[in-house]
């Protein structure tokens, strides 16, 4: 274990995921880097409701890892490899979490830093895997997704780093370079927000119930137990949540009548597309009939974009 060249943030030491060490070196009154793009509400996983409630201590958080997940972790020393035989100039290490030297409530734990050798300015190394590349550009650029984008100039401000490579393997073979370098209006912005997020917990006020999956999976998990009593709530909340089911309902039959269509046009084809584009992929039974029609990601987001 190095530490090279850091002088802005001290290293706390180098957790196994999931273990006590870690749980209690990313939970409480600490925002690490996997937190800030949930607290500005750009994290696919979590929610500013989720996470208040995790920091807090009402709701315990989920750490049990998903396939994923566990993929991610499996691939990550093969993608360093391969980030290490591009860059014969870097000189790769292992590290732990880093709390920053004037902010001890901002952590980090980066999956590798980067020094040139000899000596010279270290970077970070964020290791990633993507099922269909979503929200990645052109390979050199900075063009990634907003929360990984998040994630790394918050490792960046913790350590005082002016950049950050992301190394990417999309669909399990195309390898991808991308490179972040600090931008000091963001991550002050970053560290505002999480400043004042923390200002929340310390004054038991938790940021607004809002749409996020994570959000409603925490209101399910607050404790409170059940009692055979039937609780008065406004009309407006009544109201809404009755709009709310209608809305799905027919969003639900709409679905359904457009998933026929499309299974009807395909015929027995295993994927279609439109203009070029990828819609959606019917997976089936060892029969041959349908199972269920995957819609594309980047065919969805197109067309919500």
């Amino acid at each position: 274990m190095t530490a090279p060249g850091i002088s802005a943030a001290r290293l706390l030491g180098a957790f196994e995921p999931g273990s006590r060490e870690w749980e209690e070196a990313r939970s409480g009154r600490v925002v690490t880097a996997t937190d800030v793009a949930a607290i500005v509400g750009l994290s696919p996983w979590m929610s500013p409701f989720s996470l208040w409630h995790h920091k807090a201590g009402t709701v315990r958080a989920d750490s049990a890892p998903n396939t994923a997940m566990s993929w991610g972790s499996r691939l990550e020393p093969v993608i360093a490899e391969a980030f290490a035989d591009a860059h014969s100039d870097l000189v790769v290490h292992a590290t732990g979490t880093w709390e920053n030297g004037v902010r001890p409530w901002q952590r980090a734990t980066p999956d590798r830093l980067l020094t040139p050798a000899p000596g010279g300015h270290p970077s970070v190394l964020e290791i990633k895997t993507s099922r269909y590349g979503e929200g990645f550009g052109e390979p050199g650029t900075d063009e990634v997704p907003v929360y990984y984008r998040c994630q790394v100039l918050w490792q960046l401000d913790t350590l005082g780093l002016e950049a950050a490579h992301i190394a990417v393997l999309i669909g399990g073979q195309d390898y991808r370079e991308y490179l972040v370098r600090y931008d000091e209006d963001e991550a002050v912005f970053l560290r505002e927000q999480a400043a004042a997020f923390l200002a929340g917990i310390e004054s038991g006020t938790p940021p607004p119930l809002d749409g996020h999956a994570a959000t409603y999976r925490t209101a399910q998990r607050l404790p409170g137990g059940v009692e055979e009593v039937v609780a008065d709530i406004s009309p407006a909340v009544a109201e809404a949540y009755r709009a709310a089911l209608l809305d799905y309902r027919r969003a639900e039959e709409a679905k359904r009548e457009a998933s026929s269509a499309v299974l009807a046009a395909m015929g027995p084809a295993k994927k279609c597309q439109a203009s070029g584009r990828l819609v959606a992929t019917r997976t089936v039974r060892e029969d041959g009939t349908t199972r269920s029609l995957i819609p594309h990601p980047s065919y969805v987001k197109a067309a919500t974009a």
